[in-house]
């Protein structure tokens, strides 16, 4: 089988590869949808791979993409009948700890303490028609959802909706969400969903335009006003009662922590970067919580999967752009100028 690689420096191969076969605990799935991440960027720009952003791997070729959605195609000898079986519709939760500690007991594998493989950076990922996970890993898509929906699910929208339950969003709080990228687009669609008022922060026109048809109840450019002033405009001077940073961008990770009202929680959910903060006058004097959330866990990605269907949100509508894997050229080169919406590799 042909699957996409990184090489670096904005440059992509298609390669060669053996079709996997199953271990015993392991299941081969034939993939129906592949996402577009916005952390994938970082691979596709990045001279020298996974290791270069210090996630490890050993220098050798992996296929990328690691928001999965697909049928199982062939199960392991080990793997139950009964829990798993040839046609099931699952989505993958993308990293794969050692199974054993507490950490991937409770299916937070990216936080195994014997190391961890991250698929599409690591280990192989979904940019293929097929794809090798342990069943561990597996989470079911509900019937009600399609496989573009499961493989938003499978990373960027569920690492949004996880940082809104660190954050304890309910039904009118407001929240101040930087970045309209396609995890804080989910952000925006997710908040609403559960009945908060949301403001919506970008440079770009054309997603905050997106973040308002997705919900949002003010849209505010940083660069062409005071974001800070105008949140604390908007609450009537106390500030938001949370926000939540998808951008990466320092002077966003300031004002995320400068924009809520005393007792305010902000949480960085954007990988990379720094923030240099004033802790006396930013936050402890004020009583600000600050929070980091890294995506999510096997239950958090079902949890994710459920209020998408009990509320009817319309996760699809993120996909701007869907291609066929030999697109991966042009849709990565589309996707790098940070201006579109969410992108789709459909077999």
């Amino acid at each position: 089988m042909q699957g996409v690689v990184f090489l670096g420096d904005r440059k992509i191969e298609f390669m060669d590869f053996p079709d996997p076969e199953p271990g015993p605990d392991e299941v081969v799935l034939e993939i129906k949808a592949s996402g577009m991440c916005g952390s994938d960027l970082k691979f596709y720009r990045v001279v020298g791979g996974a290791a270069a952003l210090g996630l490890g791997g050993d220098g050798s070729p992996v296929i990328a993409g690691h928001e999965p959605c697909g049928v199982v195609a062939e199960i392991g000898s080990a793997v139950d009948g009964d829990q798993v079986r040839v046609g099931q519709r699952v989505m993958v939760h993308h990293y794969k700890g050692c199974g054993h500690c507490g950490h991937c007991q409770d299916g937070w594998g990216q936080l195994c303490r014997e190391g961890v493989v991250v698929y599409g950076a690591t280990g192989h990922g979904a940019h293929a028609r097929y794809m090798k996970v342990p069943v561990s890993t597996l989470v079911r898509l509900p019937d009600a959802l399609s496989f573009a929906a499961g493989a938003a699910i499978s990373c960027g929208t569920s690492t949004a909706y996880g940082a809104l339950g660190r954050l304890g969003l309910s039904a009118g709080d407001t929240i101040a969400i930087f970045g309209q990228g396609p995890v804080g687009l989910s952000a925006t669609q997710l908040a609403a969903a559960m009945g908060a008022r949301v403001f919506a922060l970008d440079v770009s026109a054309e997603r905050l335009a997106r973040a308002e048809a997705f919900g949002a109840d003010a849209l505010i450019d940083p660069a062409a006003e005071d974001a800070v002033e105008r949140i604390r405009e908007l609450t009537g001077g106390p500030g938001a009662d949370l926000s939540l940073d998808c951008s990466s961008s320092s002077a966003a990770r300031l004002a995320a922590v400068q924009c809520v009202r005393a007792w305010g929680k902000a949480c960085f959910v954007g990988e990379g970067g720094d923030v240099t903060i004033d802790v006396s006058k930013d936050m402890l004097r004020r009583q600000v919580t600050l929070i980091g959330s890294w995506t999510f866990s096997t239950s958090g990605q079902a949890d994710c999967a459920r209020f998408i269907v009990d509320h009817n949100v319309d996760v699809d509508a993120l996909f701007t752009e869907r291609y066929g894997l030999e697109q991966a050229r042009d849709a990565y080169a589309l996707f790098d100028g940070q201006q579109t919406g969410k992108g789709l590799f459909e077999f």
